[in-house]
């Protein structure tokens, strides 16, 4: 996340890879992804936790009071739509407005998504694994009846695009916390016994989205993820709701960043559990990712002045490294100091 939103900024001169696009999956749109993966993993274990020690209905209760914090936080950190400069254009936003203007784009960001996601699941998450599977796959397919039917046009296409889905995009961000939920019941036989299931269900997965892109105008070998969509006479990409697209929260794109997701947490229970290896960065990061994540915007937003958009790739990469380093140091000493920032 610190790498693709610092040098993501510098359109111009870095590599493609690295930046959203929107028309295909790039290394940049893996990234939001594996944070649901992450929520799927902990909320399972706690949850699971919380319904043993305290019963269903208070775990439920918790679960929903952490949610909803984690929802207005997010509305107040991204803030809402629109701006409205007089007394008289407020006036006429009116009550009906407020709800229905302010909601659609700044608000639902990565904080956002995960909060209502995480709502959203709660009722299956402690259950067996099939009842999961199962949500996520009826969520999903919810999702690509509501884009058939008008959603799509709205997010993609419409007068204000939406942000990682937008407003319904909870409904395949599911996909990836089932993911993380079936990849922590996977881990607790042993890392192992995890390797074959992770790389089994996550080349499956990888598989599946890369499928479902073929059915569109993509097809029927669309170009595969990390590479760029095909474009038409006019140089335009040539997508649809099929496409695997962060912005429209596809359901192409979630199930194969769920396998992507699943890969990669076998390649760190390879190098970290098995062979010993650890690294102070994700050591710090990982111990306080609420707060990291925070920090990170907030000297993204310090930085940006001296960050022009056509900068050449030598200042994007310094500007980069610059401002990750000051991002881990500030999250260091919260950890060094006992401050976590927890909902």
């Amino acid at each position: 996340m610190f790498l693709v939103n610092f040098i993501g900024r510098f359109k111009e001169s870095t590599p493609p890879i690295l930046l959203h696009h929107n028309t295909y999956c790039s290394y940049a749109d893996v990234i939001m992804p594996h944070f649901l993966f992450a929520v799927g993993m902990a909320l399972r274990l706690v949850m699971v936790r919380q319904v043993e020690r305290s019963g269903y209905s208070a775990a439920m209760q918790r679960g929903v009071r952490r949610s909803l914090g984690l929802i207005v936080f997010g509305f107040v950190f991204y803030t809402l739509d629109g701006e409205y400069k007089t007394w008289a254009s407020l006036q006429e936003l009116g009550i009906k407005g407020f709800f229905t203007e302010s909601f659609f784009r700044e608000p639902f960001q990565a904080l956002t998504h995960i909060g209502v996601t995480s709502l959203w699941v709660l009722p299956v998450i402690a259950l067996r694994l099939r009842w999961i599977v199962l949500f996520a796959v009826l969520s999903g397919l919810l999702h690509l009846a509501l884009s058939h039917a008008f959603w799509y046009d709205m997010v993609y296409n419409g007068e204000s695009k939406g942000i990682d889905g937008g407003v319904l995009g909870f409904l395949t961000w599911t996909i990836c916390v089932a993911a993380g939920a079936a990849a922590y019941e996977f881990r607790m036989k042993g890392a192992r016994e995890c390797l074959q299931p992770l790389f089994l269900w996550g080349a499956v997965l990888m598989l599946l989205g890369y499928g479902i892109s073929c059915i569109g105008v993509g097809g029927p070998l669309a170009p595969p993820p990390f590479w760029p969509a095909a474009t038409d006479a006019a140089g335009n990409a040539i997508v649809d709701m099929w496409t695997m697209s962060q912005r429209a929260g596809s359901l192409s794109y979630l199930t194969f960043a769920a396998g992507f997701s699943l890969v990669t947490l076998a390649f760190f229970v390879v190098i970290s559990d098995l062979k010993s290896f650890r690294l102070g960065l994700f050591t710090d990061l990982g111990q306080n990712a609420f707060a990291a994540y925070v920090i990170h915007l907030m000297v993204m937003n310090a930085w940006s002045a001296f960050g022009p958009r056509d900068a050449p790739l030598w200042y994007a990469v310094a500007f980069t490294i610059s401002g990750c380093a000051l991002a881990w140091a500030a999250t260091r000493w919260c950890n060094q100091r006992g401050l976590f920032f927890r909902l």
